[in-house]
């Protein structure tokens, strides 16, 4: 439900920044560009399966192992000092630096092509 949630709210910023551009420029073409650059990078932040690439990169060439679900989590019974199987959330960042690097460097490039275009 969290991931409806932050879609919705994403969504709606978006239609206020999209409004308030059309708003200060008067210009249509910035206002698709700022939509369509906007729904580009929603669509590359939130619909990916994170759990696939929330893994070291040497393993994105394997296939994902199944996880457990929240309700097979609560029911396990785990030993003491065990990992907790709740830690890995898909919604827990992990920092890895190739995945870091490549998603400032794509939303990089988008956003200076956005900002040259909206500046001209």
């Amino acid at each position: 439900m969290r991931r409806e949630e932050v879609l919705r709210t994403s969504l709606v910023s978006l239609g206020a920044a999209v409004f308030l551009v059309g708003l200060c420029t008067f210009s249509f073409k910035k206002m698709i560009a700022t939509y369509i650059f906007g729904i580009l990078a929603v669509c590359g932040i939130l619909l990916p399966d994170w759990e696939f690439f929330d893994r070291d990169f040497s393993q994105w060439f394997t296939p994902c192992p199944p996880t457990a679900t929240p309700a097979l989590l609560a029911l396990s019974i785990r030993p003491p000092g065990s990992e907790d199987l709740r830690s890995s959330s898909p919604f827990l960042f992990r920092f890895y630096p190739l995945r870091v690097a490549l998603l400032a460097a794509v939303y990089s490039f988008g956003l200076y092509k956005w900002w040259v275009f909206m500046s001209s």
